[in-house]
């Protein structure tokens, strides 16, 4: 050790468990008679923690001697000079998503759901895979028999805010279809609301039995075939004396029922309870 240099207990007690731990394993590696020269020499690339995965060579700190060709040894700063080289990352590679599935069953709230495929598995510490299955709400208003009951079928809500994200091509320029409100008064709600931690979901915990809401129908949301957002209780006199139901968007556990109160042409309620039907 030099005069300028300055020895620190904590860097050493680290090096020297890495050393040891390379000692210790270094064994019965591919050393033996062969003449070794790094990784790219010998073919060696390796997964995990391999103690076989051993050649000789130089290391990165300039020194010569046993060096390790396995991907633990960018931790323990022992690869061999060419290991970056001979053992490129290599990142995990997933196809697109298939097309989304239809709802798991009709008439009422349920899920579906899209998947990809893993192409390529994660090497020499790349990327690791993605989420390979993704799922949804959802809701079918048709079964064989035709249209399901309105009272049974949930409207889907979500959070007013979502409304600036909807993007324009979702709605039809030779449209003239303007969007509503419809104010509902909550009957009913599961305990599943309050819970809702997640940031997309916090504006569940404002829900509260008695309170009344109002939720917009935007032309993107409109029934197939109707003027009308499905579940609002607006073409059926007798549906709208009914506590129909509604489900949250992004919370399967986060439901209820409300009655429809009357149909507005703008929503006037507080932010906290001003929804959107998808």
């Amino acid at each position: 050790m030099g005069r300028g240099d300055v020895w620190t207990p904590a860097l050493w007690a680290v090096d020297a468990d890495s050393v040891w731990g390379r000692r210790q394993r270094g064994s019965g590696g591919h050393v033996g008679g062969r003449s070794a020269g790094g990784c790219q020499d010998l073919g060696l690339c390796c997964s995990g923690r391999d103690p076989n995965c051993v050649s000789k060579g130089w290391r990165p700190d300039r020194s010569y001697g046993t060096c390790y060709c396995d991907q633990a040894c960018a931790s323990t700063l022992d690869c061999c000079h060419d290991y970056q080289r001979a053992c490129p990352a290599e990142s995990c590679v997933v196809s697109e998503w298939s097309p989304w599935s239809g709802c798991a069953q009709p008439c009422r709230a349920a899920v579906r759901m899209r998947s990809r495929e893993v192409l390529r598995e994660p090497r020499n510490g790349g990327k690791p895979c993605p989420p390979v299955q993704e799922f949804a709400g959802c809701a079918e208003y048709w079964d064989q028999r035709g249209q399901c009951r309105k009272s049974l079928v949930p409207a889907l809500i979500t959070t007013g805010g979502y409304g600036n994200a909807r993007k324009k091509r979702d709605i039809s320029s030779s449209s003239d279809i303007t969007g509503y409100c419809v104010e509902f008064q909550l009957t009913s709600l599961t305990a599943g609301c309050l819970r809702s931690s997640q940031l997309h979901t916090q504006w569940m915990q404002y829900l509260r039995e008695g309170h009344k809401v109002c939720v917009e129908c935007q032309p993107p949301a409109l029934a197939a075939g109707h003027q009308h957002c499905s579940g609002d209780g607006e073409d059926d006199e007798d549906e709208r004396r009914l506590s129909l139901q509604w489900q949250a968007v992004g919370n399967p556990k986060c439901r209820g029922g409300w009655k429809r109160v009357r149909r507005l042409d703008f929503c006037s309620c507080p932010t906290v309870h001003s929804f959107l039907f998808i």
